[in-house]
């Protein structure tokens, strides 16, 4: 390897550690304060970059703002919704309840604080940012859409009766989820999300074949 090639590769590698700062700064930034109540000199600060490197990397606030949004997707699509998803021979109702566990968990790790970023983000900008809004639709969407295949392969399988409407039963779990993610971070019990989650369960059972 030559020295110019080793250069090359520790600048590239410095650039991707320095918007990797950037985002990760701005990602607790936002998810305590909101994206609208985060300044970007307090993310500049949080950081230690400064605004011509910040400019580097991002067009604007927005820009940033949206590397965020794929950071949070893709964290919880790697470390809540894959984890249980990836065995294609397991149950798919045992799946959705490993799903629903690792929501809870996530919420007991955080000590109920924080919430649910997409559920922030979407309460926040959908009346007020169009950008974000379709992002966090799209979002929602494909979220709903794993648990609505999970369910309609179940059926396939006669793990589920022919009497669960796959669509509006995955709509329900991820409002009820969001819902409640928001009661836990308003009263700051885990309890209620415990909860939530059991009557998520139980409900899920009614449509288990063989009962």
């Amino acid at each position: 390897m030559s020295a110019r090639t080793e250069i090359e590769g520790s600048r590239a590698r410095q650039s991707r550690a320095t918007r990797e700062a950037i985002v990760e700064a701005a990602t607790r930034l936002m998810h305590l304060r909101g994206y609208q109540n985060t300044a970007l000199d307090e993310v500049l600060r949080a950081s230690g970059v400064g605004k011509g490197n910040f400019y580097y990397h991002f067009r604007s606030k927005e820009d940033l703002g949206y590397a965020i949004l794929d950071r949070i997707v893709a964290r919880f699509v790697e470390r809540t919704l894959d984890p249980c998803f990836s065995e294609p021979g397991q149950p798919r109702l045992g799946q959705i309840r490993c799903f629903l566990d690792r929501v809870l968990e996530a919420q007991r790790e955080r000590n109920c604080v924080g919430g649910c970023a997409m559920g922030n983000l979407a309460s926040e900008l959908s009346d007020v940012h169009e950008g974000f809004r379709a992002r966090l639709a799209s979002v929602f969407e494909a979220w709903r859409g794993r648990l609505m295949t999970a369910l309609r392969e179940a059926q396939a399988r006669g793990e589920v009766s022919a009497d669960c409407d796959a669509e509006p039963v995955a709509h329900f779990l991820v409002a009820a989820l969001e819902g409640a993610i928001l009661l836990t971070k308003v009263t700051k019990d885990i309890g209620v999300m415990e909860q939530c989650v059991r009557e998520l369960k139980r409900y899920l059972a009614l449509y288990e074949a063989g009962r």
